[in-house]
């Protein structure tokens, strides 16, 4: 044999062993396989397939044994020319264990624009596999996830720069927060804290989230890459949301009695209205789970007795403030917590309340008798039939039933000393005649149903902290304790009241959400310089009312804040 054809015979065996295209190498792989009867991963070596990719295309060939192996592919829009030049780069890339993400992104920096579909197409025809899940250690430089900074008070950034926040309308309550000694107070109820995270930045946090009335499930880990919210707690960045669920669960339950004495004595000089009338009712916080040492308790909205938290609230008739909670309430305690109320009213203010309106379920009638001794007035209801009814007529009260008819007469009851004044009442627009009780003794019967008409408020006031404060997210994704909870939900309140006491013009007793919606949820540019942090908002329509309060001349020292002046400008 000559040497030419040697030569030729040797160019032959390399073109059947050395495939120059895809479709090619593709037949080669598989006449291996199916004819010469080659072992399966033997195959996929010799022609550059990893065993799974080579296992797909047998497959495929099984499925479809008259493909065309020889004809020249059809040109579409699939099939684009640019991708052509590239194709050898891709695989090279390829095989340095890049991702179709990382290739397009290598193409677009050296001037070769691919989408990673694109590339991903072009890997498929040349038979690669999909990678893997890769660790971050296996990952190139410049394609890891990024580590997310950890809360650290050290770390905290006060220097001069500007940033953009969606929670700018919370820095209009930090005036009140920094009128107090808000770290003293947290040590004093000797709320937990570390050097990273002290309690005063952990409670900040979480008074953070509460005022800016965010369902729990979402409010955290959309927001922790704001610095504004950062920026009013303390810290660098806010807490993930498993230090805010391990941190309420750290807290001594004794201290929330501690730090509701110490924030109800701190609201005071900040000047927060107290009344003498109040609205006190129970509401069950629904439990879903299989905690055999979880009660069961009436749920209003439910109309059914479920598992759940009993939390006693006594709310300021006047300014509508919680001003007392409790939810460590078991059924054998629940009846006495009125005069626990009462016992803490006359502890902070030197008096006991003047009046107190309550439903029929919330304590017994030797208790009704106990706070008639410490000369407290009440109205309650008593679940009785009854049947002489004189009609009367309410006055101030906006309902539709204005003109009932009801028997006032002196009753006794078990338990209760003395006569106590009864007034059943019909055409009230209920089947059943409603049976009041009360030791007011001479004042009118229209005066106190109509009173106790505006008892009923206190649902719907009480709905506004279960809704917009959240008390009932038990289930979301921040599993906060419900003491903690609803100690957040009092200062939360009170702070809203303040803030719309200030602003006046109907705001004193509008409810958290309207003063939400028109201050709170606002953007702001916030800009740190040597000695003041400058928060300025766009211009809203509700800024005039702000500008009104004296918010604009606003200059409070923040403590916190290596005790920069906060500064308010409306634009």
């Amino acid at each position: 044999m000559s040497n030419s054809e040697d030569s030729e015979l040797t160019d032959l065996a390399r073109f059947f062993l050395e495939p120059s295209n895809t479709t090619h190498r593709q037949y080669e792989a598989l006449r291996a396989y199916f004819v010469e009867h080659l072992p399966s991963a033997e195959a996929a070596r010799r022609f550059g397939y990893t065993p799974g990719s080579f296992r797909v295309l047998c497959h495929e060939f099984r499925r479809n044994p008259r493909r065309p192996f020889f004809l020249s592919p059809v040109k579409s829009p699939q099939a684009v020319p640019k991708k052509e030049p590239v194709r050898g780069t891709i695989v090279a890339l390829r095989k340095q264990n890049l991702s179709i993400y990382d290739i397009s992104r290598a193409l677009a920096q050296s001037g070769q624009t691919l989408s990673p579909p694109a590339v991903a197409m072009i890997l498929k025809q040349e038979g690669f596999a999909r990678l893997p899940r890769r660790r971050d250690e296996e990952r190139p430089p410049g394609t890891r996830p990024e580590v997310a900074a950890v809360a650290n008070v050290g770390e905290l950034d006060l220097t001069p720069r500007q940033f953009r926040t969606k929670f700018g309308g919370l820095f209009l309550f930090m005036p009140y927060l920094a009128a107090v000694p808000l770290d003293k107070i947290f040590h004093q109820a000797d709320l937990p804290g570390s050097g990273m995270i002290p309690a005063g930045q952990a409670m900040r946090s979480l008074l953070a989230l509460k005022l800016f009335g965010n369902a729990r499930h979402s409010h955290v880990m959309s927001s922790v890459f704001d610095e504004g919210l950062a920026l009013f707690a303390g810290l660098n960045v806010i807490p993930k949301r498993s230090f805010l669920t391990e941190y309420s669960c750290r807290i001594d339950p004794g201290s929330y009695p501690k730090l509701m004495r110490l924030w109800f004595d701190a609201m005071k000089p900040l000047g927060l209205e107290r009344g003498s009338s109040f609205d006190l009712d129970f509401h069950t916080i629904p439990f879903h789970g299989e905690d055999a040492l979880m009660e069961k308790h009436y749920v209003s909205k439910r109309s059914r007795r479920q598992k759940g938290i009993l939390a006693f609230l006594a709310q300021d008739a006047a300014t509508h403030v919680f001003c007392y909670a409790n939810a460590q309430l078991r059924k054998q305690d629940q009846n006495d917590e009125i005069l626990r109320f009462v016992d803490f009213w006359k502890e902070r203010t030197g008096h006991y309340p003047e009046e107190l309106i309550f439903d029929s379920r919330l304590t017994t009638y030797a208790n009704l008798n106990r706070l008639d001794k410490k000369n407290i007035a009440f109205i309650t209801l008593r679940q009785e039939p009854i049947s002489a009814w004189r009609r009367i007529e309410l006055e101030g009260v906006a309902r539709a039933y204005r003109t009932p008819r009801i028997l006032d007469r002196k009753v006794t009851l078990q338990g209760y000393k003395g006569l106590i004044r009864q007034i059943s009442i019909t055409d009230l627009g209920h089947e059943e005649p409603t049976l009041m009780l009360t030791n007011q003794l001479r004042r009118s019967a229209a005066k106190l149903i109509g009173r106790y008409a505006q008892r009923m408020i206190i649902e719907n006031n009480i709905a506004d902290g279960i809704d917009f404060f959240h008390m009932d997210a038990l289930s979301s994704a921040v599993a906060m304790k419900v003491d903690c909870d609803l100690q957040l939900t009092l200062m939360a309140s009170s702070l809203y009241r303040l803030l719309g006491a200030q602003i006046g013009n109907g705001y004193k007793t509008a409810k958290s959400r309207h003063i939400f919606r028109d201050f709170i949820d606002a953007t702001a540019l916030v800009t740190i310089d040597g000695q003041h942090i400058q928060i300025k908002f766009q211009k809203r329509a509700h800024n005039p009312y702000l500008i009104a309060a004296g918010f604009a001349k606003t200059e409070v020292v923040v403590p916190w804040l290596d005790r920069k002046r906060l500064q308010f400008v409306f634009g």
